[in-house]
């Protein structure tokens, strides 16, 4: 499934809700990014967390529990023919999620978890590897190692951003060629990447006007793929919503994307 993401003519597309909230949330999102990227023969990946284990406060949401998420991004899965991905927290739970998705993230704080990465590996899916935010591109040479040699060879690596300060993130541009110096697809993640983690209200906040940025400029430096998290109306959101793209305007970003690919 790994090369059928690799279009040598296009980049592909991660994207979807931070979390799974209800049932019709999910199906508006996924028909309607569906419907979209197949119009402009964008490979698309299908995106929703099904818990929401790094939470700033312990009043943030965190899910709706972890069987009825997964029916849920299940059912999304089979109505609309769609590949998906989730993140998972612990190796207990690699098993569990694969059963429903194609792809199993590992979050960027996690990156360098042995056990989490032994336990992805195993299960035959392709293994998403956020890069930490306090680890440099090359690196994330040695979390892929530890994927492959569980012998699994389907890996890929996000880049979301490296801490500037206590209370921000940068993108450093190099880590796109760099890491795919390494061999693997490379994936810009649009939404986390525009994180300021930790904000005085005990939320995560964010700069969701600069994806556009972000997401031309990762185009530009030869990303195979992009992460972008949309949701119809971000400031109702149960999570992440300071981060997420308004979904009215992920037509026109996507469109902007595909011709500036297509001039490289």
């Amino acid at each position: 499934m790994l090369e059928s993401l690799i279009n040598k003519d296009n980049f592909f597309l991660i994207a979807g809700p931070c979390a799974v909230e209800d049932e019709a949330t999910v199906m508006h999102i996924a028909e309607t990014m569906k419907m979209l990227t197949d119009r402009l023969n964008i490979p698309y990946v299908f995106k929703a967390s099904y818990r929401k284990a790094n939470r700033s406060s312990l009043t943030s949401f965190t899910g709706i529990g972890d069987e009825k998420a997964l029916k849920i991004i299940a059912k999304a899965k089979k109505e609309f023919d769609l590949k998906t991905t989730t993140d998972i927290h612990t190796d207990g739970e690699a098993a569990m999620a694969a059963e429903v998705v194609d792809i199993l993230q590992i979050p960027a704080f996690l990156a360098r978890q042995t056990n989490l990465l032994v336990a992805a590996a195993q299960t035959g899916k392709i293994v998403n590897i956020k890069k930490g935010q306090f680890m440099s591109a090359t690196t994330m040479g040695f979390a892929a190692q530890k994927i492959t040699d569980s012998g699994n060879q389907n890996v890929m690596l996000t880049e979301r951003g490296t801490m500037f300060g206590y209370q921000d993130l940068i993108v450093d541009f190099r880590s796109i060629p760099a890491m795919k110096k390494l061999g693997y697809p490379v994936v810009v993640d649009c939404t986390h990447s525009l994180q300021k983690p930790n904000q005085s209200q005990g939320v995560t906040g964010g700069q969701p006007e600069m994806i556009e940025t972000i997401a031309k400029a990762a185009i530009a430096t030869g990303t195979d793929g992009l992460f972008i998290e949309t949701h119809p109306n971000p400031s109702i959101a149960k999570s992440d919503g300071a981060n997420m793209l308004e979904m009215s305007r992920i037509e026109e970003l996507l469109t902007k994307l595909v011709r500036l690919r297509a001039a490289l």
